[in-house]
């Protein structure tokens, strides 16, 4: 009875004494000891360690990249219009130490770090145009057009700078490396890795003025392209029209040159007829005449020695004595 105890007196106190003397290392973890706040050694390989009971403490950092999100913050560009933008870091931790003796712990890293990060965000912002912070451009064709995926959505290529790069890449790039040289001169014992921009937009409370622009923008836009086009279609239809009135013109005066010389060679033929029998022709005349006035229920008056009367009263002695131009058809009652 007087061993079990003994052994669970001794479980209890390796419990309670256990974690004082001992501590784990992890793959991914420094651990730094600190006597007093003052460190005294910093573990980098991974296994089961011992420290001083009571005396020393154990702060765990990450190896790992660490990421820090940048509170937002509203910035003015170059021409002073202000931009709301969402950022984030990451860095790693390099000299231990340095890192406890300075920052403490990962919570004061990450708000240092924000700090600086923003300061030189801030000043790089300041330098650039709107369309080079927001970065990104819609494709369109030739006829203004956005070009869109088979899902529907736009095409978008990035804002690119007079040497070719992508400014918003550019921007995060001068960001990083001003920060990182600003925590080396600082000696933090921290490597800031990358900075990247989540979200660049307008605030709200000038996001209507801006849609208000744009539309302005693009209405202008529009009626220019309706001016052009309108310009064109009145060019091209004068164009037309100054052809279709040269087509006509030359078809009028072929179409009157036909005619004439149509109406010539009728009139030779008709001369060549009556010239080899004008009498005869004449009968036909005044035949055609009767059949033009002349019905079942036609009443003609007609003088005594009128022309026609003679072919109607004897045609044989007519046609003898007919005229040599044809007779002249009275107009009907």
């Amino acid at each position: 009875m007087r061993t079990i105890v003994v052994s669970v007196v001794l479980i209890i106190l390796l419990g309670i004494l256990g974690p004082q003397f001992l501590y784990t290392v992890d793959e991914t973890q420094f651990v730094v000891i600190t006597r007093f706040g003052e460190v005294r050694e910093v573990r980098t390989s991974p296994g089961l360690k011992t420290k001083l009971p009571f005396i020393d403490t154990v702060n765990k950092l990450d190896k790992r990249l660490l990421r820090v999100d940048v509170p937002p913050a509203s910035m003015p560009d170059v021409e002073n219009q202000f931009l709301d933008l969402d950022a984030y870091v990451r860095y790693r931790i390099t000299n231990p130490r340095r890192f406890r003796e300075t920052l403490l712990n990962e919570d004061n890293a990450g708000r240092r770090v924000g700090d600086i990060v923003i300061s030189e965000l801030r000043a790089e912002i300041g330098g650039r145009v709107r369309n080079e912070i927001i970065g990104g451009l819609i494709l369109v064709d030739d006829s203004g057009t956005a070009i869109k995926t088979d899902d529907g959505r736009s095409i978008v290529t990035p804002q690119k700078d007079t040497n070719g790069a992508d400014t918003r890449e550019a921007i995060t790039q001068a960001v990083r490396e001003r920060s990182d040289a600003r925590v080396q001169t600082q000696d933090f014992g921290i490597q800031i890795i990358d900075v990247r921009i989540k979200r660049a937009d307008f605030p709200a409370a000038t996001q209507e003025n801006v849609f208000t622009r744009m539309r302005t923008e693009r209405d202008v836009q529009a009626q220019r392209l309706r001016a052009e086009g309108e310009e064109e279609f009145l060019t091209k239809t004068a164009d037309v029209n100054r052809r279709t009135e040269i087509i006509r013109a030359e078809a009028d005066e072929r179409g009157s040159r036909l005619r004439g010389e149509g109406e010539g060679e009728a009139i030779g033929i008709l001369a060549e007829a009556l010239g080899q029998d004008p009498e005869f022709f004449s009968f036909l005349r005044s035949l055609e005449a009767y059949k033009t006035f002349l019905g079942s229920q036609t009443t003609a008056v007609l003088s005594a020695d009128s022309d026609l009367f003679k072919f109607l009263q004897s045609p044989g002695s007519a046609v003898a004595t007919a005229p040599s131009t044809p007779p002249s058809i009275p107009s009907a009652p």
